[in-house]
């Protein structure tokens, strides 16, 4: 069996298009979709009806629940951009994901931590909001309501890693598909360099366990970032281009 994972794809229709299309090539058996689908300045609705079309198994990711349960005054910039494109249908149907998904073989899905979709699984946060690897403890209070889990699919910090946690049990978080980082957050400016590449995972069943590839593709990012300085994201754009903000 072979796992495709996808998680933050923020809208970034290009960046989608390529990861599906390398997806394809390598003949994998499934994908999964870890959440927070289309906030951004981008291509929120061209987005949600491509992945509508696809109906892969999607967890929700806070973004997905805000774009419904926030006033206006209580998005960021990205998420009203992104709930006045989509029609409320169309925002319901990113509420009504399901918090997470237990799939075959002993893996679970979510977007942040099992019970948290605001809160890093793999990281944790200094007080400059910079993001450090989790504690060995920190990363097995977290995991403590799944103790049967044998991997542990997660998004949210848009950084790739793969850790062997607590109980030989495998964390994964495969990246961001379409932002590498979150243009809006107030301490973006502050995080380590990036890169602009599309992310994505691919989970290999092997005798003793899983294998991982960690990819990261290129894409047109001159694409995307054009997108967001169409729609007035001059930030975005540069995220766009370099992965991090200035």
């Amino acid at each position: 069996m072979r796992l495709a994972v996808i998680s933050d794809i923020h809208g970034n229709l290009a960046a989608l298009e390529a990861v599906l299309a390398d997806i394809k090539a390598r003949g994998v058996d499934r994908t999964v979709n870890l959440g927070d689908c289309v906030t951004s300045p981008l291509w929120p609705k061209e987005t949600f009806e491509a992945l509508q079309a696809l109906a892969l198994p999607t967890v929700r990711g806070n973004h997905d629940r805000w774009i419904e349960e926030f006033p206006d005054d209580k998005l960021s910039p990205a998420g009203l951009f992104a709930r006045n494109a989509l029609t409320a249908e169309q925002r319901r149907a990113l509420h009504s994901l399901p918090s997470h998904l237990q799939l075959d073989d002993g893996i679970f899905a979510c977007h942040g931590t099992p019970d948290n979709d605001t809160a890093c699984l793999l990281e944790e946060s200094l007080d400059d909001g910079r993001f450090v690897p989790a504690r060995r403890e920190v990363l097995a209070t977290r995991l403590a309501s799944e103790p049967t889990a044998r991997v542990v699919l997660c998004g949210h910090s848009h950084r790739q890693a793969a850790v062997q946690g607590p109980r030989d049990c495998l964390v994964l978080n495969p990246g961001s598909v379409g932002c590498p980082v979150f243009a809006d957050i107030p301490f973006a400016a502050k995080l380590e360099h990036r890169s602009p590449h599309a992310r994505y995972a691919i989970l290999t069943r092997k005798q003793r366990g899983w294998q991982v590839e960690l990819l990261a593709l290129e894409y047109d990012w001159d694409a995307a970032s054009a997108r967001a300085l169409a729609n007035n994201r001059p930030e975005w754009a540069h995220a766009m281009l370099t992965g991090y903000v200035e």
